[in-house]
């Protein structure tokens, strides 16, 4: 089981680990700060950086079959790593960043936009979720404006863990439709939007609403009789 260091501080870059195994599915390390893709977003890219110097160009970040293990997927024609060695893993910082800023971007616009959530997209520029709007309309330009609106008040954003219980007794706090967060560890992990949103994630997030800075609400199209996609991007990549 890889040690998700991600989990507890999103803003670290690098980290020293050891190589567990290496084989044709991605490089397994035993501690990590490479998050990988889940929950709409993407896995982080990097590079692994070895004692002599050599690095490892890192294209992709995944889960592996066995729960617990993160894979480090190297872009073609890497130098090959051997099982015990020390590296420090490495992050694109500058494509992390804009992926917290982005991620915490869409639980505003679920807090601007009060339907349920049948799919989404997180990118590093550009973003969208997809909602079940029933006999409801969505209005562009107030949502443009009520998303920037509460971006400005700069409100904290903490992660909060609640057990698997509490979360059943709570059904509201789920906004996805088609994907329940998972349950069965003990507990499950929440982002908390000072009075704004709060719901299951596991993600990487900023720390506060305003080093999101301004978004665009670029549009909003038709994908069937109740659901609406909401695209979104940020004004200063």
């Amino acid at each position: 089981m890889t040690e998700e260091i991600f989990r507890d501080d999103s803003y670290l870059r690098s980290c020293t680990a050891r190589v567990v195994s290496v084989d044709a599915t991605g490089i397994l390390l035993d501690r990590t700060v490479f998050y990988p893709m889940g929950g709409g977003q993407p896995g982080d890219a990097g590079r692994l950086l070895r004692a002599d110097g050599t690095v490892v160009l890192i294209a992709d970040t995944r889960k592996g079959i066995i729960l617990g293990d993160i894979l480090h997927v190297p872009a073609p024609d890497q130098p090959v790593l051997t099982p015990g060695e020390s590296i420090t893993a490495e992050l694109d910082w500058a494509r992390r960043h804009r992926l917290m800023r982005m991620h915490t971007c869409l639980h505003v616009l679920c807090a601007v936009i009060p339907y349920g959530v049948t799919g989404g997209q997180i990118g590093d520029t550009r973003s969208r979720l997809d909602f079940d709007i029933g006999e409801g309309s969505l209005d562009k330009d107030h949502i443009h404006a009520k998303l920037n609106e509460l971006i400005a008040t700069d409100k904290p954003v903490m992660p909060r863990w609640i057990t698997d219980a509490e979360l059943a007794a709570q059904p509201e706090l789920v906004r996805t439709m088609s994907v329940k967060p998972p349950s069965g560890a003990g507990r499950v992990r929440l982002l908390d939007i000072d009075g704004i949103d709060l719901q299951p994630c596991g993600g990487t997030h900023v720390a506060r609403l305003g080093e999101i800075g301004p978004v665009i609400v670029e549009k909003i199209e038709n994908k069937g009789k109740r659901n609406r996609r909401v695209v979104i991007a940020l004004a200063a990549p």
